[in-house]
């Protein structure tokens, strides 16, 4: 089996306790030499300054190329620009571009009156400085707000043309799920690169909260067997399974790069690299 190219994504530590566990995610991870991390933004750009704080801190102390989230959020196009312009000025050129998930308790995404009307608008902005490397999001699924399938094809196409140079997925949890998509976008004229989102199950109720809040798809067979993993005590060896099984189904059908959702717990993400013969390449560098 080819042996994946891999990526990570982490999330901004809100307090102390979670700044140690941030850094102690990037040391276990780091030596298996991912191309890229990315930091994710908060709902409502709720998490602006401590994503920029983890992404310069990052960037500083670790070696790691590192991507940063930005959103058109409650941010003026000039605001925003600020932002990408300040990661910049720090050495960051890697950007995740996103319209962004509304702030908690509205019903829906509305722009602010001088900013970006949506990710397409963001993106081309970004593209024109000709100062970052741009990824962007993707749907395995139909997106929330997409009216069908080949819409939701159709808005990343619209994304990867206006200056997108790769595509993140949301996770998902049979291999078919990204085949099926991956497969539908070549035929729409897409040849960018679709990198599948891969989120190991370390709490399998949470997930599949957050599964159901994201319109992700959740087959019977897998909440019957976590059922029967909690029953047994084995939830964290059928989690390493489940996840290593689907990912080398996804490399024997030609998938070379994945990108591993985190949540800043490393070890089950460390394990299924391992399995799937990430091997520890480089060592991190010590903070400054």
């Amino acid at each position: 089996m080819t042996t994946p190219d891999i990526s990570f994504e982490f999330f901004p530590p809100r307090n102390l306790e979670a700044s140690f566990r941030l850094w102690e995610t990037v040391q276990v991870l780091a030596p298996l030499a991912p191309r890229f991390v990315s930091v994710t933004y908060g709902a409502g750009g709720t998490t602006r300054d401590l994503t920029r704080e983890a992404v310069e801190t990052i960037h500083k102390n670790s070696g790691l190329t590192v991507a940063a989230h930005l959103t058109c959020v409650d941010a003026t196009r000039a605001e925003t620009l600020e932002i990408a312009q300040g990661f910049a000025k720090a050495g960051v050129s890697d950007i995740v571009a996103l319209r962004g998930d509304p702030p908690k308790g509205s019903t829906g995404f509305t722009a602010h009156p001088d900013g970006f009307a949506n990710s397409v608008e963001l993106i081309g902005a970004l593209a024109d400085t000709g100062d970052f490397n741009i990824r962007v999001g993707a749907y395995p699924e139909v997106h929330p707000e997409a009216a069908d399938q080949q819409a939701n094809i159709d808005w990343l196409k619209a994304k990867l043309d206006a200056g997108a140079s790769e595509a993140l997925t949301q996770f998902f949890f049979e291999p078919e799920t990204f085949l099926r998509f991956r497969d539908a976008s070549a035929k729409a004229g897409i040849n960018a690169p679709i990198t599948p989102g891969i989120l190991p199950i370390e709490h399998w109720k949470g997930v599949r909260n957050f599964a159901a809040r994201c319109g992700t798809s959740i087959p019977a067979w897998i909440d019957e067997a976590f059922d029967k993993a909690a029953r047994d005590e084995r939830e964290t060896l059928l989690a390493t399974a489940i996840c290593t099984e689907m990912c080398s189904t996804l490399i024997e059908e030609g998938v070379e790069q994945l990108h591993f959702y985190t949540l800043n717990t490393p070890e089950l993400t460390r394990d299924i690299c391992h399995a799937l013969g990430v091997t520890p390449e480089v060592k991190l560098q010590n903070v400054a």
